[in-house]
């Protein structure tokens, strides 16, 4: 078991709360939002998901937000007096309600049960999406987090810091901390937490910065994690079992300069895809690694198709890249536009164009997820002046479906 302290817990989930409501930007004038249109230069249609009071966010590009069925999808309200609100969308009709209390850390909607799991104040709960009824699931150890949930909906987990070591702003520009928190080495420990329960479990402990944790969609006593800081100084992908054994590295770089990051599972769970640069900001791939046989695919992209992150379809068969600014990694010209790929038969990717992201700030990442039934791609934009959430179609409206191969290995 994993020892608390409540007090200090309570304190330091409260001061988190009141940064997140702070808000990163002013409430946008609702008549310059716009609802739905076709985006002239590439012709496929964009429609915005949080018709909500104030800005929203998307969930990060590998937290699951939808339930099994695709009927409902889960986002984060984050205007002023409400920050940090989930709210449920019915996407039949595109109708949003709230679904939680302000002030809620992390999400993650588990697949088979219509719940989101989350953190607040310190606590671990989960919320039923028809209903709303929701369950108390137990205390997080001090500067603990809820980032994943398993595959059968039994256990979460996440990271805590040990106490003692330097502190960190994280309010402040990431140039200021991001380097500073790799460099010191605070001995974290990855943990797991009984749905039924609520009890907690530490099972391996590093002087290393863990991040990233992301069950397997297959395994449930398998979890992904990587190290985290610059990507150039460390080899980031890595696997174990929750019973602390088993622990794998996916991935070794194997040149100066070589980074690989930003992983996610397949869908199938017997893969890890990721974003392979050999050298960093020179030739760029989508890649990924197959857990059984230890081999890679390695799909090549151009400068301009670079993006922040990738995503799978659920049967695999088509990848989304959110794009990226001229001043990130790649220095890409004309970098800012989501992207549609498609695997070829000679392992190349066709890529095509599915929104202009010229008017994006970049500060706020995108964060491509498909939708379960691989018709729409959601994301994050602030390209009408505050962050909302959006999807565009991916096919045009009179596009009929083609064949995608499934990759092969190198």
């Amino acid at each position: 078991m994993i020892m608390q302290n409540p007090g200090a817990q309570r304190l330091a989930a409260e001061l988190l709360i009141l940064l997140a409501m702070v808000p990163a930007c002013g409430l946008a004038d609702t008549a310059t939002l716009r609802d739905d249109w076709r985006d002239p230069d590439t012709g496929h249609e964009v429609v915005r998901l949080s018709r909500v009071p104030g800005t929203s966010e998307s969930f990060y590009f590998h937290q699951n937000a939808f339930t099994g069925e695709g009927d409902k999808m889960v986002f984060v309200n984050t205007a002023p007096g409400a920050s940090n609100r989930l709210y449920v969308l019915e996407w039949s009709t595109r109708r949003a309600e709230p679904l939680t209390e302000p002030g809620v850390l992390g999400g993650v909607v588990g697949r088979r049960s219509r719940q989101v799991y989350y953190q607040r104040q310190g606590v671990a709960f989960a919320t039923h999406l028809d209903t709303k009824a929701t369950k108390r699931l137990g205390p997080l150890p001090l500067r603990g987090s809820v980032a994943t949930v398993n595959a059968d909906e039994t256990m979460l987990a996440g990271t805590f810091t040990e106490p003692g070591g330097p502190e960190f702003d994280r309010s402040r520009p990431r140039s200021e901390w991001f380097d500073k928190i790799f460099e010191a080495q605070r001995p974290q420990q990855l943990y797991t937490m009984d749905i039924a329960t609520g009890r907690t479990n530490s099972f391996y402990r590093e002087a290393a910065w863990l991040n990233h944790l992301q069950f397997s969609p297959a395994d449930p006593h398998l979890l992904m994690f990587c190290h985290e800081g610059p990507w150039h100084k460390l080899d980031r992908i890595w696997t174990i079992h929750t019973d602390g054994t088993g622990l794998l590295l996916r991935h070794k770089r194997s040149l100066a300069m070589e980074i690989a990051g930003h992983e996610f599972w397949s869908p199938d769970g017997k893969r890890i895809w990721f974003d392979l640069q050999m050298p960093r900001g020179e030739k760029f791939f989508l890649a990924g690694a197959a857990l059984a046989a230890g081999t890679e695919i390695r799909f090549p992209l151009e400068r301009d198709q670079w993006s922040v992150h990738y995503n799978v379809s659920r049967d695999g068969k088509l990848f989304a890249g959110d794009g990226g600014a001229s001043n990130m990694v790649a220095h890409a010209t004309n970098g800012k536009w989501l992207w549609l790929f498609q695997p070829q038969p000679d392992e190349t990717l066709r890529a095509e164009r599915l929104v202009n992201m010229g008017k994006h700030d970049y500060a706020l990442e995108p964060n491509v997820n498909f939708t379960p039934d691989g018709n729409w791609i959601v994301f994050r934009g602030n390209f009408d002046g505050s962050p909302q959430v959006y999807a565009v179609a991916v096919r045009k409206p009179a596009q009929s479906a083609t064949q995608a191969h499934a990759p092969t290995e190198r």
